[in-house]
């Protein structure tokens, strides 16, 4: 017969708070503030996709950079000083930098200037 846990501490740590909702069973903080996950550089091939996309955004162009092999603050870092360039707004949504517009040739110059591998995709 197994033992039963006598205190919350046998549990094996916090699971749950109404404070702070889920946490992470790694580094026991809430999820929204977890940095174990986030500090892992994305795998690929290492070349950059530079694509325009128009599906699913109501008509509007938007050119997307994916593959991009950076942690998440120099991944911001480097959408911020491309949307700059490019003199419009975009984001950078699960690893892929959108910028509106249509600016694939000039994002293909900048990113082989900054010295990463990239080529167009798509049509």
């Amino acid at each position: 017969m197994a033992k039963k846990a006598s205190s919350f501490a046998g549990l094996g740590g916090l699971v749950f708070s109404t404070d702070a909702g889920r946490h992470c069973p790694d580094c026991s903080q809430p999820v929204d503030a977890c940095t174990c996950s986030r500090a892992v550089i994305p795998e690929g091939d290492g070349i950059a996709r530079v694509r325009r996309e128009t599906k699913g955004r109501g008509g509007k162009t938007v050119t997307t950079i994916s593959g991009v092999s950076l942690a998440e603050e120099p991944l911001k870092e480097l959408a911020s000083v491309l949307k700059k360039r490019c003199g419009c707004g975009g984001s950078l949504k699960d690893g892929v930098i959108e910028i509106q517009g249509d600016h694939v040739d000039l994002l293909l110059a900048e990113l082989l200037k900054r010295g990463f591998k990239a080529k167009k995709s798509g049509g």
